[in-house]
């Protein structure tokens, strides 16, 4: 276990819901563990949080691609926390993408 604790925003727990509920409509066994990829992604964020690159035109936002899916996060160094803000598929429109 890392030093930092990594905590999910109300949005990125719904965007992490819609994506395996979208998935869930083909395949219930892949949602399952297409979800759990992006979930170990996430909190594999504990140990070297400053990996992702930086989000373009969004000053202290990172990211981190698994498979098509774009995992979008801010660190909070003083309380060494990761704050997941988004879940993106990486294959839909970007205008749709609200960033904090």
């Amino acid at each position: 276990m890392g030093a930092w604790r990594v905590a999910l925003s109300a949005q990125a727990e719904f965007d992490l819901e819609r994506v395996t509920a979208f998935l869930a409509r083909k395949s219930p066994v892949a949602a399952e563990r297409i979800g759990l990829e992006i979930v170990a992604v996430m909190f594999s964020l504990d140990v070297l949080p400053a990996r992702g690159v930086p989000v373009r035109n969004r000053p202290g936002l990172r990211k981190v691609v698994h498979r098509h899916y774009v995992v979008i996060y801010r660190l909070q160094e003083a309380a060494q926390l990761v704050e997941i803000v988004r879940v993106w598929d990486g294959r839909r429109d970007p205008a749709g993408l609200t960033l904090p």
